[in-house]
């Protein structure tokens, strides 16, 4: 295969690189911009940027060559671009220095790949990757080294899987995915019933997932095909490593799932729901449109829209502050009980 291109992109001028941006700028137009970084670790010819007035200090002590600021922020030590949201601007600029690596197009010749399955252009193969019979891979996919997709898989247009995924038979991929490495997609659900006798009866497990567009999966992520139907990751969800998805779960657009959180079966998730780290959900319940669930909470029972919660087992954020406030006094509140339990035997005798 052919040499892979370069990271990293040539150097911008302020000039270009505020156009780029659609933002206003000020001072030396020619000032030449090579990187990006934080305001402490900023060198000569790094872009950076201050979110706001908590972080002046750092600014006056950067060795950057130009900052991202706030529209209402003076600074005259160095150019500046000036934003109305310097975050999202600087994760834009970070994209015009920096792109991770995708290998060129074409097929390594020891790649296993189904004389059935149909591939697009453009398509890049890695090594020792397996493509099975009736495949689709849509235009402009990247398959890295050591991926396994089973037969009949689907996958859409500008997808990236990286090596050691594994896709099981007949999942369906959207477009413009990213599948990090070591993630499972179609696994058998965990279904079983149970017979008298106490054995464990395995309940086949004949439907599929979708991933709809722009979904990313994190690093070992599993995500369980449905027992009949399907199990659904709809467009814009961002899944962190380590997350697992049950059979016959349905995640809504655009949520956001942290590492180490488990959703049991059948569980149905709204849109811009988010879920912390380490949360766990229960399975056949709802959970409403825009829900936060702080890290390390346990979701008994279904959650109505717009609420926030927190907890084992979760309550409204409100009242589960409320509890957490009373507990360092709980001993102090068993000793007066003890008091008035003792002073009460007192005057019953």
């Amino acid at each position: 295969m052919k040499k892979p291109p370069e990271l990293h992109l040539p150097p911008f001028t302020l000039a270009e690189l505020a156009k780029l941006l659609n933002c206003p700028f000020e001072g030396e137009s020619k000032t030449e911009i090579s990187g990006v970084s934080s305001l402490e670790d900023a060198i000569k010819g790094d872009l950076s940027f201050c979110a706001g007035p908590k972080f002046r200090k750092q600014l006056e002590e950067t060795r950057a060559s130009a900052v991202i600021l706030p529209l209402e922020e003076k600074f005259d030590k160095i150019p500046v671009i000036k934003s109305k949201n310097p975050y999202l601007t600087f994760v834009k600029a970070i994209g015009f220095f920096f792109k991770p690596y995708v290998p060129l197009p074409g097929i390594h010749p020891q790649a296993v790949v189904s004389p059935t399955a149909k591939i697009g252009k453009n398509v890049s193969i890695g090594a020792l990757t397996y493509i099975g019979n009736e495949v689709e891979i849509g235009e402009g996919s990247v398959i890295f080294p050591l991926v396994s997709i089973y037969p009949k898989v689907k996958i859409g247009r500008e997808v990236i899987i990286h090596s050691y995924v594994s896709i099981r038979e007949e999942v369906h991929i959207g477009n413009r995915v990213l599948i990090h490495n070591g993630a499972i997609i179609g696994s058998d659900g965990f279904g079983y019933l149970q017979t008298e006798e106490g054995r464990s009866i395995k309940i086949p497990q004949k439907g599929t997932v979708i991933i709809e567009d722009d979904v990313e999966i994190g690093a070992n992520t599993t995500i369980d095909r449905a027992a009949l139907s399907k199990t659904r990751i709809q467009k814009g969800v961002k899944i962190d490593n380590l997350v697992q998805i049950a059979h016959s779960v349905d995640i809504g657009a655009y949520s956001i799932l942290a590492a180490q959180t488990g959703i049991a079966g059948s569980t149905k998730v709204g849109q811009k729901v988010i879920m912390g780290g380490q949360v766990g959900v229960t399975d056949h319940i709802t959970i409403g449109d825009n829900v936060i669930i702080a890290a390390k909470s346990g979701v008994t029972k279904s959650v109505p829209a717009n609420t926030m919660v927190a907890g084992v087992p979760h309550l409204e954020i409100t009242e589960w502050r409320k509890a957490w406030a009373s507990i360092p006094h709980l001993y102090e509140l068993l000793r007066e009980i003890r008091k008035l339990k003792k002073r009460i035997e007192e005057l019953e005798k």
